[in-house]
């Protein structure tokens, strides 16, 4: 009697939780290749030069300003428009840390302070590394640009962002 009411537990266990609804929290979603993932335009960016106040470059902006956002960034993604980018908002200014994992798009990373002054460029960033790509001082803002973008348009550190984002 103690077998058959222990088989019938384990039975009941058993079938509770291969029907049991799946908690997609729970469930780790792992991409393995470039998707074709649209840009969408959530602002514009303009860098402006610290010598002459003249505007270098205008860029269309995603925005990636929330935790979710900032840590997808440009992952996965096979291509962005040559005149755009993305701008990471962060939380606080502090010293910020980037890496290409999961990035099939060679980028400049451009990291800027609370002023709005570019402190940090690290140009040509390698796909798919794993290594740390970091601001020297506390940045609050990150913009995140094609390969050879701030070389063309000869954007230098010291130089401003200034940006709007559409409502």
């Amino acid at each position: 009697m103690y077998l058959i009411a222990l088989l019938i537990v384990t039975l009941g266990l058993a079938l509770y939780f291969i029907l049991k609804p799946v908690d997609n929290k729970n469930v780790i979603f792992q991409q393995t290749e470039a998707l074709d993932i649209p840009f969408t335009k959530q602002g514009e960016l303009l860098f402006i030069s610290q010598s002459t106040s003249d505007t270098l470059a205008i860029i269309d902006i995603e925005l990636a300003d929330d935790e979710q956002k900032r840590a997808r960034g440009l992952m996965y993604r096979n291509s962005m428009p040559e005149d755009a980018g993305m701008l990471f908002i962060h939380d606080s200014e502090q010293i910020q840390g980037f890496w290409m994992k999961n990035t099939y798009i060679p980028l400049d990373i451009i990291f800027v302070d609370s002023n709005k002054n570019i402190i940090t460029i690290h140009p040509n960033t390698t796909p798919l590394k794993e290594w740390n790509y970091a601001s020297v001082a506390p940045a609050l803002y990150v913009v995140e640009v094609n390969a050879g973008f701030c070389n063309r348009n000869n954007i230098l550190t010291g130089d401003r962002i200034e940006f709007e984002i559409l409502k």
